[in-house]
């Protein structure tokens, strides 16, 4: 047969990272044909846990749909081990977002996995003090950063390098430096995914993380209220103007239930999350209560992901859709 009607066919495929075709982009090098076996060569590096898992897949039903090709073999080949980095944002602060990113963490690594956590929020780190690790210094083995372990997930923030009590008095450059050795100066080991807790809104820390470190995708947590979610819906702008997939919408603090008397009410309001998914497509994950159990276990450095519950059960529930969107 005549193989450019199998490069053909491979082009025809969209990469996932640059959008061109597999055999343009060098996604697929050295397709052969011998016997009616297509041999094909794929690098799998860069590519989301996703695409890793779905890709080869449809590599092969193009390639045997081309005359003359009866069996397909692929080699999957990576030059180093990719870091999946899963961005936990919110177009505002005072969503709870850095409490979403800790939990999500957390309950990956009880349903088996090996995350990391990053603390991007260089400005205001959370991550030390919902982890029960504030008072912890990090530390470094022939030049590289060692992240602090804590309920199965490994984690750097600002806050394990300097005093806790001190301002973090840095300007762009110095803050984007203190992240790019925090990604790349750290031993991280096995982990994967690793999760960033980004700064709330759509600026210079977003914008390098995507160029330097583009993520597999990213949770936006909101608030229920009209405010939070109109900012919620410039964070998946900015995301898809960077084509970053958005994994999907977490609508935090979301219904209060009395301790007293059991009732549920919504001071926040309800649904409106729901609604902007809906009208941007968006995946929906799920709702986390507005409840005091989450405050006083974070002020207490003892995630409720850690635990049993129906508080525990909600952030178990999202990490297992990043999980699945992820391919894990």
């Amino acid at each position: 047969m005549n193989p450019d009607l199998l490069i053909a066919a491979l082009d025809r495929i969209p990469d996932p990272v640059t959008g061109k075709g597999l055999v343009e982009a060098k996604r697929v090098a050295a397709p052969r044909v011998r016997e009616g076996v297509a041999t094909l060569v794929l690098s799998l590096d860069g590519l989301p846990g996703l695409a890793v898992a779905e890709l080869p897949a449809e590599i092969e039903r193009a390639a045997r749909a081309v005359p003359g090709i009866s069996d397909v073999r692929i080699v999957k080949t990576s030059e180093r081990r990719q870091m999946r980095f899963v961005a936990v944002a919110s177009g505002k602060g005072g969503v709870g977002k850095s409490t979403v990113a800790a939990n999500l963490a957390v309950a990956l690594a009880r349903q088996g996995h090996t995350p990391g956590l990053i603390d991007a929020d260089i400005h205001g780190p959370s991550v030390p003090t919902l982890l029960g690790q504030k008072h912890s210094r990090a530390t470094a083995i022939d030049k590289r950063l060692q992240p602090i372990e804590a309920f199965g997930v490994k984690a750097l923030s600002i806050g394990f390098l300097v005093d806790p009590d001190r301002a973090i008095a840095w300007r762009g450059p110095m803050v984007a430096g203190a992240l790019q050795q925090m990604i790349t100066d750290a031993d991280w080991g096995n982990s994967d995914p690793i999760i960033l807790d980004l700064p709330p809104g759509t600026g210079d820390i977003q914008l390098s993380i995507i160029q330097k470190h583009r993520p597999a995708g990213a949770v936006i947590v909101s608030t229920p209220q009209d405010l939070a979610l109109i900012d919620a819906k410039r964070a998946i702008d900015l995301f898809r103007q960077t084509d970053v997939p958005i994994i999907g919408l977490v609508e935090n603090m979301s219904g209060y239930v009395c301790p007293h008397c059991g009732e549920v009410s919504n001071p926040f309001g309800r649904g409106g999350a729901e609604d902007i998914c809906a009208a941007l497509s968006v995946p929906f994950l799920g709702r986390v209560p507005l409840d005091i159990a989450i405050r006083e276990s974070s002020d207490a450095g003892l995630p409720v992901a850690a635990g049993d519950g129906p508080q525990a059960e909600a952030f178990h529930a999202i990490a297992r859709k990043v999980a699945a969107y992820l391919g894990d």
